[in-house]
């Protein structure tokens, strides 16, 4: 099982996705800024260190908002979402193909990484009860 670390990073009611690039593993799917969590590290670091890769900026992790196990056809990932905050920097695309600032409304526009759908469903449900 391979862990991964992903950030919830809000900019007032919109949140930040990210493309996956086309060569990668389901390339061009929307995504969490995030990636493995490397020998020795924990998952704070991981996720410090791979916002710091692929988006140049310095992130504050949060509370965890939900943990997540996919299995893909080519791997099983244990995904951790921390909420985050961006505390130095603006997002570059570094890595990724594009990125995008969105309300919770609009998140089905987007196709999402499969590992990312019952988090995706948890943003719906929690912004619904925002509403009434």
């Amino acid at each position: 099982m391979t862990e991964v670390v992903a950030a919830l990073i809000w900019d007032g009611d919109r949140f930040l996705i990210c493309q996956r690039p086309a060569h990668k593993a389901r390339g061009l799917l929307w995504e969490f800024v995030g990636g493995k969590v490397e020998p020795g590290e924990t998952k704070a670091q991981a996720l410090i260190r791979e916002c710091r890769e692929e988006l140049a900026v310095t992130v504050t992790p949060g509370p965890v908002f939900m943990e997540v196990t996919h299995v893909y056809p080519d791997l099983t990932v244990h995904l951790t979402l921390f909420d985050a905050a961006i505390a130095a920097g603006t997002p570059q695309l570094l890595e990724h193909h594009d990125l995008r600032w969105i309300p919770v409304e609009e998140i089905d526009n987007y196709t999402f990484c499969p590992a990312d759908e019952e988090i995706l469903a948890r943003l719906k449900q929690r912004n619904r009860l925002h509403d009434v």
